[in-house]
């Protein structure tokens, strides 16, 4: 009969045993499909707040409209449809993994979903930003 070892519970090892493994891109693109999840999430509330002058009048919502169309909002929006995109292309591809048999090629799902995302983000930075990149060639 085999004896089973009991095993102590030892503090100093306890965080590298149990929380630091490999990471491949399944656990990863899981990590950032959460992280863009709850990011939307905040930024649902976010916008329901911005729309609030609504009930204060016209002069008020167009005062804060105008502070929405700077620059650094530009960015800001620009960011935001990197979520977006990062968000609704990797739960494509989850879609897929779940019900094409897509478990054989998730890693190359995976890097597909950033190459087309990183693709979709420089063409809409583009279109965005068209107007001041061409005034820097006038």
């Amino acid at each position: 009969m085999e004896e089973k070892k009991i095993k102590f519970f030892e503090q100093k090892n306890w965080i590298k045993e149990n929380l630091s493994y490999y990471k491949d891109s399944g656990s990863w693109a899981w990590i950032y499909h959460r992280i863009s999840g709850i990011a939307l999430l905040l930024y649902i509330f976010m916008h329901i707040w911005s729309l609030s002058p609504l009930t204060s009048g016209k002069e008020a919502f167009e005062h804060k409209m105008a502070m929405y169309s700077t620059p650094v909002f530009s960015v800001i929006e620009w960011l935001l449809f990197a979520i977006v995109l990062f968000h609704s292309l990797n739960g494509i591809r989850i879609v897929l993994v779940d019900w094409a048999d897509g478990a054989r090629y998730h890693k190359k799902l995976y890097k597909l979903t950033w190459i087309v995302g990183i693709v979709l983000f420089l063409a809409m930075g583009f279109v965005m930003f068209s107007h001041e990149i061409f005034k820097l060639f006038r």
